[in-house]
């Protein structure tokens, strides 16, 4: 019942009232004010509910908001999730692999080093280790004759056994540097070697000759010379000049050079 029908229900009953003479004006018009305020009071709450009403429709259109929200954090949580299983998988089996490879290089090298003991022994070869890397080094004087690029017969014997350890390992590029001392190449060698760069990458590169043709393929090989600016001891006695004449021959994985030439 809406506050119009109210109204005249209300006036209709005082009215009757009045015209029966059972109440007085004064009643009638108390009567009214009551009922005026009474239908005023119910409209208040009316209204009050429709606010509330409105105010939890609103509520609820926010909730289904957050909840849309929240169900699209939670796909794309799933879908980081999925996609960091993923890369951990795939780490995973890069690590067992390069873990595998290691394992695969160090047995190797256990039997290059084996192969080289009786050179080792004699002083005339050492080999050093560095992560997935081999060095073999040898002294000058067992290779070359002093200013000089040619092979020695000794150098020879020594480099055949150095070819043949390594032939197998197919897997392995072959890096040959040589290096020098600081002393500056004089006198007539000069027309031959300008300067010990010239005479580092000769020997370098006769060795790399030898060990081609000793049956190593030529792809798995690299010549370059230092001279004398990656010593190994100070140049400032003879035996320190001695130590830093030498031929390094390093076994590396070809993967990794194939990867620095890339970058």
């Amino acid at each position: 019942m809406n506050s119009k029908n109210l109204c005249l229900g209300s006036a209709a009953v005082a009215a009757a009232l009045v015209l029966a003479g059972c109440v007085t004006q004064e009643t009638y018009d108390k009567l009214q004010g009551e009922k005026a305020q009474e239908i005023s009071s119910l409209q208040s709450q009316r209204e009050a509910l429709e606010s509330q009403r409105s105010a939890l429709q609103r509520q609820l259109r926010e909730l289904e908001q957050q909840k849309s929200a929240l169900e699209s954090g939670r796909a794309a949580l799933q879908s980081d999730q999925a996609k960091l299983r993923a890369q951990n998988e795939a780490l995973q089996a890069q690590n067992s692999q390069l873990m595998s490879a290691s394992k695969q290089s160090q047995s190797q090298y256990d039997k290059l080093v084996a192969d080289l003991n009786q050179e080792v022994q004699k002083g005339q070869l050492q080999v050093r280790r560095y992560k997935d890397m081999l060095t073999v080094d040898a002294a000058e004087q067992l290779f070359f004759d002093s200013g000089r690029a040619a092979l020695k017969d000794t150098g020879k014997e020594v480099l055949k056994k150095v070819a043949d350890a390594m032939k197998a390992y197919e897997d392995k590029a072959i890096r040959v540097v040589g290096h020098t001392d600081n002393v500056p190449i004089t006198g007539g060698l000069q027309k031959v070697f300008a300067s010990n760069w010239e005479l580092s990458a000769a020997r370098a590169t006769t060795v790399v000759r030898f060990l081609q043709d000793a049956g190593i393929a030529p792809e798995r090989l690299i010549a370059t010379g230092r001279a004398e600016y990656a010593p190994v001891a100070p140049n400032d006695s003879p035996e320190g000049r001695q130590k830093n004449r030498r031929i390094e021959i390093t076994l590396i994985d070809r993967t990794l050079l194939q990867e620095v030439a890339t970058k």
